[in-house]
């Protein structure tokens, strides 16, 4: 705001200094990125199933369910959980994503940003307001990396699934005509609202209940951008969200912290699915 520059611009400024890089090479970049993501959901297959059997199928269920009337959402809805689990399962079947900022939290800002783009596929210049909404995601996340953590394994899931959740939240209110402000004011509701959450992938796969995790994000970004574009404020700023979000992680148990062992995973279902994942792959290997 002192220097008169939108947000977006000023995270491409920062790039540049940062990856001693052409704009041209950067917004490149970010387009070719959005481009990976459109990729990969139109890439989804029903029939994919991941080298676990756990996974696979699940985002066609939404779509064919709401093709029939049965779920309670809007259409806006449906389509945000179909895209977000389709890219997240895509990745559990090994197939290409972008970590935005992490493979495990892969889904949201896909997931958010796709049934926008159809939305608005008649508009001009819409594609050029995506890459700008990404540069502000990326700007945040950049920010949160810095001051905390994206890691699931250092800080529990909160570090995932929720700063990809308020990095879509941002990159939202940026497309629905937001300031930095209410981008910032998104950012901290939608982070706030994921603080604590611990990493227990089940088996130690980021799928159960990674996957599903990543729609239940991408709906709090939605809801958290309405919030902020309504004249919402976060009472905390996102900094000091950020720095709680650390806190938080630090104080964390080691068995919340992606091993495997703990929350989900340590459930007596948990434990099954990992025995039986550990079977299968003791047979696969003989």
């Amino acid at each position: 705001e002192n220097e008169n520059r939108t947000l977006p611009e000023t995270v491409l400024l920062h790039d540049l200094k940062d990856s001693a890089i052409t704009r041209e090479q950067s917004v490149r970049k970010m387009k070719y990125l959005w481009e990976v993501m459109q990729a990969t959901s139109a890439g989804y297959c029903a029939d994919d199933r991941s080298n676990s059997g756990l996974t696979g199928g699940n985002a066609a269920k939404i779509g064919r369910a709401a093709s029939v009337g049965k779920l309670i959402g809007d259409p806006f809805m449906f389509e945000v959980i179909e895209e977000s689990l389709k890219t997240a399962e895509c990745n559990a079947c090994m197939k290409r994503i972008v970590a935005a900022p992490t493979a495990g939290s892969c889904g949201i800002l896909p997931g958010v940003l796709i049934p926008l783009s159809r939305r608005h596929s008649a508009d001009p210049g819409f594609d050029d307001k995506i890459i700008e909404s990404l540069y502000v995601a990326a700007g945040f996340g950049q920010v949160t990396a810095a001051r905390a953590s994206v890691s699931g394994a250092e800080g529990g899931c909160q570090a995932e699934i929720g700063t990809a959740a308020a990095m879509a939240a941002a990159a939202l209110t940026w497309i629905g005509g937001g300031t930095a402000s209410q981008c910032s004011d998104a950012f901290a509701i939608a982070l706030t609202n994921m603080l604590g959450l611990v990493c227990d992938p089940v088996a130690g796969l980021v799928e159960i209940p990674c996957i599903n995790r990543n729609a239940a994000g991408a709906m709090t970004a939605v809801s958290s951008a309405d919030m902020a574009l309504a004249g919402i404020s976060s009472d905390i700023p996102a900094d000091e969200v950020i720095d709680c979000m650390k806190e938080v992680g630090d104080v964390m148990v080691a068995e919340l912290r992606e091993t495997g062992k703990g929350g989900l995973a340590g459930t007596p279902t948990g434990r099954d699915i990992a025995a039986r994942v550990l079977q299968k792959n003791s047979f696969a290997e003989k």
